[in-house]
């Protein structure tokens, strides 16, 4: 049985690691702190065992802490480093302490004010740094953003990429013609993954189903295959689509098709392949 993983989830102690994106009053679901403990209580509810955490804000600080989590129910930490500057530094001062491996890192390229932030000569430095330390890079990035990712997984052969999110496919009835171009020609490179995660996040609880989805759910695994998807609930902002356990429940309904085999791939074991720890 594979060990069953979530793999892309956040963690926020907001005195520390200021989440100023949350709105109280439209996002009140996540306008608290999260922690291990909270992490526990949920994977419980969606039947797996632990969690990837990756960074909520470009700051090597938060990275730190989010190194020293709980290990029981963190598989590892998909951190920030500013790719820019020298990375080996950087990344030993987030495993000086930690008590969780360092498994990815990621940077928010989707809100970065520099638009080809992802195509700059000095990031492709910092890029090559973490292939040389054998780290995955998680890309989050909007649908217009994909031809970019499919650069710089040709320009990176050697580095493993994940793609958050599917890219950011449109909401459920919107032309998904240019997502899906952009997701077809960035699943020909073998050195990239991609997690079913955050679909349901901006969607408002009770106003989608399993069905709305189902056709980018097909896409991605026609795209991909059951080999290189990884399930993600991107919680705790799946809260803001109806929760966790919906959210599984619906992706329990979209990958039904599969062999148990393969279902045990996207729901832990290919999340364990991809950030090598087991």
């Amino acid at each position: 049985m594979s060990l069953g993983v979530d793999a892309h989830v956040h963690l926020w102690d907001r005195a520390q690691d200021p989440q100023d994106w949350i709105d109280p009053r439209t996002m009140a679901p996540i306008a608290r702190d999260f922690g291990s403990a909270d992490l526990g209580v949920m994977l419980a509810a969606t039947g797996l065992e632990r969690a990837v955490v990756v960074q909520s804000s470009n700051s090597l600080e938060e990275s730190v802490r989010l190194a020293q989590l709980d290990q029981s129910v963190v598989a590892g930490v998909v951190g920030w480093v500013d790719l820019t500057a020298e990375v080996g530094p950087q990344l030993d001062r987030i495993r000086r302490d930690a008590t969780v491996p360092v498994v990815g890192v990621r940077h928010l390229v989707h809100i970065d004010p520099d638009p080809a932030w992802l195509l700059r000569d000095d990031v492709a430095l910092g890029l090559a740094a973490l292939e040389r330390e054998g780290l995955c890079f998680d890309l989050v990035v909007r649908e217009w953003q994909l031809p970019q990712a499919a650069f710089v997984s040709g320009r990176h052969e050697g580095l493993r990429l994940v793609l958050d999110h599917l890219g950011g496919p449109p909401a459920p009835g919107a032309d998904l013609t240019a997502w899906a171009t952009g997701l077809r020609e960035l699943a020909r490179r073998p050195n990239v993954v991609a997690k079913v995660s955050g679909l349901v996040s901006g969607l408002a609880p009770g106003s989608w189903r399993a069905e709305d989805l189902a056709d980018r759910v097909a896409i991605a695994l026609e795209v991909f295959g059951p080999d290189r998807l990884l399930y993600g609930s991107d919680w705790p902002l799946a809260e803001l689509g109806g929760g966790a356990a919906v959210w599984r429940t619906a992706a329990d309904h979209l990958f039904a098709g599969l062999s148990e085999s393969e279902r045990g791939r996207v729901f832990g074991g290919n999340a364990a392949a991809t950030y090598c720890f087991f």
